[in-house]
C-alpha cells in the first residue's frame, strides 16, 4: 500500500512513504538522517497504546537473533510519544516477487538460495525463537544472488512443529521457481518433494535440508561427482505417490540406499581428486587496502585456495617424523606459548578419517580436498614456515582480491567444499574461497576501523560458510591467536618468483 510522503520527523528518520499497515502498527519507508540510511520504521498506531507492551516484545524477540543472514534491527524508542523501531531494508527482489514475474531460477542458484534459508533457520531453531510463519515474500535474494531473509522473530514460545510446518510449506512454494530442463533440476525438485513428506516415514529437519542443498552444490560445482542427493534413510518405505515417482525416476534408476538407522544424509560418491591450482601472482605497485586507502606492496603469491585437509595432513607427517628426533618444534613460530604442544586442528582425528573416506564430518560431507579448519594462529604460521611461505597480511589478501574485480562484494560466497575450478566463489585470475568457504588468518594485528585507537588485534578475512558477513569483504578481530573455528582456516603467500 502507498500513500503520498508525509514530511515528518520520527526521531531522526525521515519518513517517506507508508509501504504497509495493519491494525496495530504502520511500516514506513525512511531515511537516517544521520548517516543518510534509507531503514524500514515500524510504528505502533496511536490509537494502540495499550498493545504496547506486546509490539515491544516482538521488537526485542527480533533484536535478539542477531544473524548476518537474516534482517537487523537498528533502534527501538519506548519513551513516551511515539513508540517504533527501526530496522534493515534488505536489498534485492523477493522470491514471491520473482515467482510472480515467472521468474525461475536456475537449480544452482535456488539450491544456494535455499541452503542458506536453512542455516538461518537453525540459528532461529537454536535459538528456541518462535517465528512468523517462512513464505517465499520473507526471502530475499540482491542481484548478486546474495541471500537474505526478513525478521520472523516473534514474542512467545517456539512451536515444536513450526520447522516442520516451514519446511513443507516451502517444498511446495519452490516447485514453481524451480527452472527445467536444466543441470539439477531433478535434484532440486526431489528435495522439494521429500520436503513435503513424500515417500519418508519422518518429517526433514532444517540440518537435513542444508546438507541435501550443499550434496547438491558440490555435485553441479564438480560433474563428476554423484548424479542425486543422498537419500535420507527409513525404517520402512510408504508407496509413492505417482507424482513422486515421475519426478525421481532418474534418482531411483541410480539406486537409493535405505538406511534401518534415524534420518541422516549419507556420504556422495568420492570426487575425483584433481590437481589444485597454481599460486596467483600480485604485481608490484599501489594496492586498495581494506580501509579505503591504498598502500605499495612489492610483488608476491598468493595460493589461490585455502590450504586442504590433504596438504595440511601432509604438514602433521612431517611434523610427526620430525618428532622421533625431538625436533617437532621445528616450524613453531616464534612467541609460541610453552604450553602449546601439538599443530593438530580441533577434532583432527574424526576429521581427518571423514575425509579420507570421503564421509560426513559434523553433517557436512567432506574430502581431503575440502579446506582445513579448526586451525588456531600458530598452527596456520606453522604450515606457512614448513612451506617456506608465510600467513598474507589484511592488505596483501586486499591487493589480491581486487586484481581484476571491480566490485568483491559480487563474488557470491560458496559452500565449504572441495576445491574445483568450477567453484561460485572465485575471481577471474582464479583465487577461491575469498567470499565464504572458510575465513582466513592473517599475519599481523590491527586495528579495528570502528576504534582506530583501540588495541590492535588480530584479523580474520573473507566471508566463511557459518559467518558470510560482507562476503569477500568481511573482516572480524580477535585477541585470541588460539581461537579455533570450524570455518576457519588459511591461505599462505610466496615471494615473487
Amino acid at each position: 500500500m502507498n500513500s503520498e510522503p508525509e514530511e515528518r520527523l520520527l526521531g531522526e528518520y525521515r519518513l517517506k512513504e507508508l509501504v504497509a499497515e495493519n491494525a496495530v502498527f504502520c511500516t514506513w519507508l525512511a531515511t537516517q538522517t544521520s548517516i543518510s540510511r534509507l531503514v524500514l520504521v515500524d510504528e505502533l498506531r496511536a490509537d494502540e497504546a495499550h498493545h504496547r507492551d506486546t509490539f515491544l516484545a516482538g521488537v526485542r524477540a527480533k533484536a535478539s537473533v542477531g544473524h548476518p543472514l537474516i534482517g537487523s534491527v537498528y533502534e527501538a524508542v519506548a519513551g513516551p510519544g511515539p513508540c517504533y523501531y527501526a530496522h534493515e531494508l534488505l536489498p534485492g527482489v523477493t522470491l514471491a516477487q520473482r515467482q510472480q514475474a515467472r521468474q525461475p531460477l536456475p537449480p544452482a542458484r535456488l539450491t544456494n538460495v535455499l541452503r542458506r534459508v536453512s542455516e538461518a533457520q537453525l540459528q532461529l531453531e537454536a535459538l528456541g525463537l518462535a517465528t512468523s510463519p517462512l513464505d517465499l515474500d520473507a526471502i530475499y535474494q540482491d542481484e548478486h544472488g546474495v541471500v537474505r531473509l526478513k525478521n520472523l522473530a516473534i514474542a512467545g514460545a517456539r512451536d515444536p512443529d513450526q520447522s516442520a510446518r516451514d519446511i513443507v510449506h516451502l517444498g511446495n512454494a519452490l516447485v514453481p521457481l524451480t527452472a527445467t530442463d536444466q543441470p539439477g533440476t531433478t535434484r532440486m525438485l526431489t528435495v522439494c518433494a521429500w520436503m513435503r513428506g513424500e515417500g519418508l516415514e519422518a518429517p526433514l529437519t532444517w540440518d537435513q535440508v542444508r546438507d541435501f542443498c550443499m550434496q547438491i552444490e558440490h555435485q553441479l560445482a564438480d560433474p563428476a561427482s554423484s548424479l542425486t542427493p543422498t537419500r535420507p534413510g527409513l525404517p520402512a518405505r510408504k508407496k509413492q505417490p505417482v507424482a513422486l515417482i515421475a519426478i525421481a525416476t532418474a534418482v531411483l534408476a541410480i539406486g537409493i540406499v535405505v538406511l534401518a538407522s534415524r534420518m541422516r544424509p549419507s556420504a556422495p560418491p568420492a570426487p575425483p581428486r584433481a590437481s589444485l591450482p597454481e599460486a596467483v601472482n600480485v604485481a608490484a605497485g599501489k594496492h586498495p587496502t581494506p580501509d579505503g586507502g591504498e598502500e605499495m606492496l612489492p610483488a608476491f603469491r598468493i595460493s589461490a585456495n585455502e590450504i586442504t585437509i590433504g596438504q595440511y595432513a601432509g604438514f602433521l607427517e612431517i611434523l610427526g617424523t620430525l618428532a622421533k628426533d625431538g625436533r617437532e618444534h621445528t616450524f613453531d613460530p616464534a612467541g609460541q606459548a610453552p604450553g602449546k604442544t601439538s599443530h593438530e586442528p580441533a577434532d583432527w582425528p574424526a576429521l581427518l578419517a571423514a575425509a579420507k573416506a570421503n564421509s560426513i564430518w559434523q553433517n557436512q560431507p567432506v574430502t581431503l580436498d575440502c579446506p582445513v579448519t579448526g586451525v588456531d594462529w600458530w598452527d596456520a604460521a606453522a604450515y606457512a614456515e614448513w612451506k617456506k611461505a608465510r600467513l598474507p597480511t589484511q592488505e596483501e589478501w586486499f591487493a589480491a582480491l581486487h586484481l581484476d574485480m571491480k566490485k568483491p562484494a559480487a563474488i557470491p560466497p560458496g559452500p565449504w567444499a572441495p576445491v574445483t575450478s568450477q567453484a561460485v566463489d572465485r575471481t577471474p585470475p582464479g583465487l577461491l574461497g575469498m567470499a565464504g568457504s572458510v575465513g582466513e588468518w592473517t599475519a599481523k594485528p590491527a586495528p579495528s576501523p570502528a576504534n582506530p585507537l583501540g588495541e590492535k588485534l588480530w584479523v580474520v578475512i573473507g566471508g566463511s560458510y557459518l559467518k558470510p558477513g560482507s562476503n569477500a569483504l568481511t573482516r572480524e578481530w580477535t585477541a585470541d591467536r588460539s581461537l579455533r573455528r570450524p570455518d576457519l582456516g588459511f591461505r599462505v603467500v610466496f615471494d615473487a618468483e
